[in-house]
């Protein structure tokens, strides 16, 4: 069997429909339809069967397609691995997140990077927010989804892979949490818990501001030093936080109670590397994420996309 035809039967094995057929592989359907017919004819039995509504694989068919597909994909992936070393994509990558739904979808991106480039390991683990950029500068990470802003100069800001609205976390004891949303104005009248640690001022004032819009003080209280840290606080009414709305699919439970910022910019979490230390093996990695990004609809739908499956193998 040729390359095309093995690729022509193993899509159209998956696709069941000439048409989609044709179009994944670049082809015309007549062309798909003829390649079809000769391999039939070769090994003397139906692959398919066709009616005007469906199409199925025979016993045959489905033999042909366990035997082939495994083979297949192994030729793709020494391809892969071959086209990868060639360009210098190989090794480690290790890459660091804050969050728990930023780490969900940097795993699916690594199961499409992976097919895309066997030769690299992709390893990801999570980075405590009180020294946000610690593991960065340590060489323990080489890649990072984080918060701007950054204004770190040993530090160089990629583009945004996923953005989510600001809401307000809270215990469901709070006076806030009989209302419909909350502003930032609102937080004059609640103490708002913080971070402690080697974290940024500048980073500090834009998450966790001193003062509202109209110059009214917020009260800072206890500082966090692992996003954990902020749900038991929370829960034990010492305090109201900032988060991102996605929290909420993670962290819900009884007790706690997220309500929207009205009046606060969405939260966006890019990718951060160290100044001078880009590598092949990293643009290929921030190349492979912002296409998947741009797959499910932007960076304001990737992360709703980890919960609707259209993230899923992405």
């Amino acid at each position: 069997m040729e390359r095309q035809e093995i690729e022509i039967f193993l899509t159209l094995a998956e696709e069941l429909h000439f048409g989609r057929t044709a179009e994944s592989v670049g082809v015309s359907q007549s062309r798909v339809s003829q390649t079809i017919a000769r391999l039939e004819r070769r090994i003397g039995a139906k692959l398919f069967d066709r009616t005007s509504r469906q199409v199925t694989l025979t016993p045959i068919g489905e033999q042909l397609k366990a035997d082939l597909a495994p083979a297949w994909r192994g030729v793709g992936e020494a391809v892969a691995r071959a086209m990868s070393a060639g360009r210098g994509i190989t090794g480690a990558l290790r890459i660091g997140f804050s969050g728990a739904f930023t780490g969900h979808l940097l795993h699916n991106i690594t199961e499409v990077f992976g097919r895309q480039h066997p030769g690299v390991d992709v390893q990801v683990r999570q980075v405590q927010i009180s020294d946000p950029f610690g593991p960065l500068r340590a060489g323990d990470v080489e890649l990072q989804v984080t918060e701007p802003p950054i204004a770190e100069p040993d530090l160089t800001l990629g583009p945004v892979l996923v953005s989510q609205p600001r809401v307000l976390l809270m215990s469901s004891a709070h006076p806030f949490a009989e209302r419909d949303s909350v502003s930032i104005e609102d937080l004059a009248e609640a103490t708002l818990l913080t971070v402690a640690g080697n974290v940024p001022a500048h980073w500090l004032d834009h998450h966790f501001p001193r003062q509202t819009p109209s110059g009214r003080p917020i009260p800072h209280g206890q500082a966090m030093t692992h996003w954990e840290d902020a749900l038991s606080l929370v829960l034990a009414g010492k305090g109201v936080t900032p988060v991102a709305a996605a929290g909420a699919h993670y962290y819900s439970r009884p007790g706690l109670v997220f309500k929207p910022l009205t009046d606060s910019p969405d939260i966006d979490y890019a990718l951060v590397w160290p100044t001078g230390h880009e590598t092949a093996r990293l643009r290929a990695f921030v190349r492979v994420a912002m296409e998947e990004v741009s797959r499910v609809g932007g960076p304001a739908r990737a992360v709703e996309s980890l919960w609707t499956g259209e993230g899923q193998g992405a």
